[in-house]
Parts: C-alpha cells; sequence; structure tokens
C-alpha cells in the first residue's frame, strides 16, 4: 500500500514515518509539506500538482491552511483520504462531507482509540448525571496553534448530543460578570511544555465531583490511529468515515 503523507515534515508526519517504515504492508512513496527535507527517505514536494508517484491513500495530518490544497488533489485524482489535521472551519467540515460523495473521506480530530472510548464514556455520563456542572479542560504542548482543541469539541458536541437541552459552550472565563449560567458547558484550553494531549471531563454536582480523563504520552497513539486509519480507508467505498466506525463502536 502506498502512501502521501501532508505535512511530511512535521512532528505528527515524523512520528507518521517511523512507524511506516517498522511495516512491511505499506510505505510512504512521497510526502508534501510547505519545505523540503535533505534527509527524508521518499521525495518531498512543496507542490502537489508534482506528485508522479502511485497513491493508494493519503494521510494529512498539516496545518489547516493546507487543507483547500489538499482536499483538492484528493478530490482530482480520487484518492482515499484521511484528514487528521485539527482547527477546520464548519466551512471545511462541511466540504469534506460533500467530498465523501466521490470518494472514501476518514474524518476525525482525534486519532486515539483511548479518546475514542472517551467520548462514549461521556455520551453515557450525560444521561446519568442530571444536573451536574460540565467543564472541560484540555492541555497540550506549546506549539500547538488552535484553541480550543478539536478533540475537546468532539466531546463538549457527544455530551450536547446526549443531553435533553442543549448547552451553549462557554470558551474560558474573565472579569467580574462571570458566573457561571444555567445550561453552561465551560471549555478551557492549556499550552504549555511538550504536553501531547489531555483532556478531563469535569462533572460538578452538590458536594461530589467526578473526572472522566485521558492522556496521552506521546504522539505515537495519534501516529498509530492514523497509519490504521489509511489501511481502513483504501478498501472503503465512497463515504465519511471515523474511529467509531473503523473500531465498530
Amino acid at each position: 500500500m502506498k502512501i502521501l503523507l501532508s505535512g511530511c515534515n512535521g512532528g505528527m508526519g515524523k512520528t507518521i514515518s517511523s512507524l511506516v517504515a517498522e511495516r512491511d504492508d505499506m510505505e510512504i512513496v512521497a510526502g508534501f509539506d510547505s519545505s523540503q527535507s535533505p534527509d527524508s527517505p521518499f521525495t518531498v514536494y512543496t507542490e502537489l500538482e508534482d506528485v508522479q508517484e502511485k497513491i493508494d491513500a493519503i494521510i494529512d495530518f498539516s496545518h489547516f491552511s493546507a487543507f483547500d490544497k489538499i482536499v483538492d488533489f484528493a478530490e482530482d485524482k480520487k484518492i482515499p483520504l484521511v484528514m487528521a489535521t485539527t482547527g477546520l472551519s464548519q466551512t471545511d467540515e462541511d466540504r469534506l462531507k460533500e467530498l465523501s460523495k466521490s470518494i472514501p473521506v476518514f474524518r476525525t480530530a482525534n486519532m486515539s482509540i483511548g479518546v475514542n472510548v472517551l467520548l462514549g464514556l461521556v455520551s453515557q455520563a450525560e444521561k446519568m448525571l442530571q444536573g451536574f456542572d460540565i467543564e472541560i479542560i484540555e492541555k497540550h504542548h506549546n506549539k500547538k496553534v488552535d484553541a480550543p482543541s478539536g478533540t475537546a469539541l468532539m466531546l463538549a458536541n457527544a455530551i450536547n448530543e446526549s443531553a435533553a437541552e442543549k448547552f451553549t459552550f462557554t470558551y474560558g472565563r474573565e472579569g467580574t460578570s462571570a458566573k457561571r449560567q444555567d445550561k453552561e458547558l465551560g471549555i478551557h484550553a492549556v499550552r504549555g511544555g511538550t504536553i501531547a494531549g489531555e483532556h478531563t471531563v469535569l462533572y460538578a454536582g452538590d458536594d461530589e465531583n467526578i473526572e472522566i480523563k485521558h492522556t496521552a504520552t506521546s504522539k505515537k497513539v495519534f501516529a498509530k490511529g492514523a497509519v490504521e486509519a489509511a489501511r481502513y480507508i483504501a478498501v472503503q467505498k465512497n463515504g465519511l468515515y471515523d474511529m467509531k466506525k473503523m473500531l465498530g463502536l
């Protein structure tokens, strides 16, 4: 299986490259990035129209600013796409849905298996913890550009989908008029050091608190998920897929 890796020179791209190099069922035959890499074991292109290799699937773990280029290329060449980049707009998400009518598209804001189990847990908790105040706290490294994380938004949306009454999202708080409102869900972003990713969902009730937490200790959990997603999406029919479908959750 032949992979085009978008964002190959970034931290996640290098981690994915290392994982694929250990496998015998796939290889990265080309990369796409804004800069060349002299020590890359495969050709790195700065323009997608220059790609000559046969590609079975694309893994995009780059920057949301490259979204249109990747999607245009996948659509034109009819290549299955794993879109793992975060920070996409609603317009971008809508375009992926439209794209999935013509090619297989795998889309998730978090490639970790554990995080996707967490999504199921918070959905169940919302049904059983009526009246509890809910806060989501996410922590990432100091180089992450988007906030809140795509995973934090996934968690918030999963809670809302299970809620009898929808929550209003509040992104951080400040000032002297920041008292919590009814049906408010707080989402808070922490940035520092080399934190790979940590998400805590806090349920605060009268005299008792419950926390559901997932911690990624390295980027390998996301890279592994992206590689498995590429193997999965390459043999699917046109449509929009995610981790829940792949894992049968």
